[in-house]
């Protein structure tokens, strides 16, 4: 399983579409086996979660998300967390313990990208 979580520095990104990149980690059996940043290609609607998708991603990770992306992601089959914070590698290992549950943090306007994480 490969489990992406939007970054901005070494915290996850609290907007989803605007990160710095995405560290993605790979599971096999409840451990992580590997891990690797892949830059933000960059922000156009609907892009994003067909990346990560081809990358191939099953759970995505962030602080805020719109509901486009969102919607996406459910149609590819991809889990979505949000109202992550902190460190993203305890957030996987969060989530790999059952411990790491969204919080359903929407962002519906871009004018506020920058106070998505504090729905």
């Amino acid at each position: 399983m490969k489990i992406a979580v939007a970054k901005e520095g070494n915290q996850v990104a609290q907007h989803f579409g605007h990160c710095e990149g995405f560290e993605i980690f790979t599971e096999e059996a409840g451990k992580i086996t590997n891990k690797e940043f892949v830059k933000n290609p960059g922000h156009k609607p609907g892009f994003l979660p067909n990346y990560l998708n081809d990358l191939g991603v099953n759970v995505i990770i962030a602080g805020g998300m719109g509901g486009g992306a969102i919607e996406i992601f459910n149609e590819k089959k991809i889990e979505v967390i949000t109202g992550a914070v902190g460190d993203p590698s305890n957030n996987v290992e969060d989530y790999l313990k059952g411990k790491l549950k969204s919080t359903g943090s929407i962002c519906h306007a871009h004018e506020h990208s920058d106070s998505c994480g504090e729905h």
